[in-house]
């Protein structure tokens, strides 16, 4: 799937209804993730396990959890956001 810079700008505004409903899972899945520090509800992870196999869904964790590894890095460190 490509990502145009529209869908960018409402992925940062919380719009993510330009998203097919696998990727919206993975994106509810991931942020539920990252705001909880864990621990994500039965609904989102049922959710995400219609879209996604078992493999697929250590693959979207593990990809979620080391970006929120980095972004708590940088973030320790005051390193500033470059783009």
């Amino acid at each position: 799937m490509s990502v145009s810079e529209e869908m960018l700008v409402h992925l940062a505004q919380g719009q993510l209804t330009d998203f097919e409903p696998a990727w919206r899972s993975a994106l509810v899945f991931a942020d539920e993730m990252t705001r909880s520090g864990g621990p994500v509800g039965d609904a989102h992870f049922a959710d995400l396990a219609a879209h996604f196999s078992t493999e697929q869904i250590v693959e979207i964790t593990a990809v979620a959890a080391l970006f929120n590894y980095f972004n708590r890095f940088a973030n320790s460190l005051n390193i500033p956001v470059t783009r």
